[in-house]
């Protein structure tokens, strides 16, 4: 197998390092929070694999295998399904450094309001973009997600955190995505997306990480608070 065929998983190992990296050099009890954040990452990649199948059934998106081990789950590429556990392993890492770090960094109100903005504009988009499968999808469900979190009223305390950390991730989220839709590991139909890019990125993309960003971290606060076990 040639080089480039590991550049996908190459990319995610050292996505998933980094972290642990800087966890053992300077602890923020990243580690211990772990069994919390576990169920997080399965409900939610569980949902993101079956949604990942179903739209490359449809030929929303395709992987191009020239860039992949060729080690395949359920049809899926390993890559992938590596990539919905190193992702929020990397998000909620930097969601516990930014609430060490930060801790005096409080702006509730402002990002309750920022919060109604978004999901106002996240409603618009679903509607506008019915026509379009992963559009509509994706900010469909980030509209019905993001109203429970707000309207349930028991992540207020947690918004200026979320946002500053998902502020921080978008930045290894655009490095990381911007080699995989270069190169490219994936490959997306036109037809099926709104045509607005970030670099290679397509703008959906942004809005799925949001998704799956915000998934992890309520599930993960709420098994913390808590304490189940």
């Amino acid at each position: 197998m040639e080089f480039k065929g590991f550049i996908y998983i190459g990319i995610l190992l050292v996505t998933f390092i980094i972290p642990v990296l800087l966890e053992l050099r300077k602890s923020t009890g990243f580690f211990y929070n772990l069994k919390y954040l576990v169920p997080a990452i399965v409900f939610s990649g569980a949902i993101y694999i079956i949604w990942d199948l179903r739209f490359e059934e449809k030929s929303i998106w395709v992987f191009n295998n020239e860039f992949l081990t060729g080690i395949s789950i359920l049809n899926l590429p390993l890559e992938e399904w590596i990539y919905f556990f190193v992702l929020p392993f990397l998000g909620v890492f930097i969601y516990e450094f930014v609430k060490h770090r930060f801790n005096n960094f409080e702006y509730p109100k402002f990002f309750l309001a920022f919060s109604l903005v978004l999901l106002v504009l996240f409603g618009i988009i679903a509607y506008s973009s019915r026509q379009k499968l992963y559009p509509f999808f994706t900010f469909f469900l980030l509209t019905i997600y993001l109203g429970y979190t707000v309207f349930r009223n028991r992540f207020k305390k947690h918004y200026s955190k979320f946002y500053l950390a998902f502020f921080i991730l978008i930045i290894p989220f655009t490095i990381i995505n911007g080699v995989i839709t270069t190169l490219p590991v994936i490959e997306y139909n036109p037809d099926h997306i709104l045509g607005i890019h970030v670099y290679a990125i397509p703008v959906e993309n942004f809005a799925s990480l949001f998704l799956l960003f915000i998934m992890n971290i309520t599930i993960y606060e709420y098994l913390k608070e808590r304490r189940i076990y």
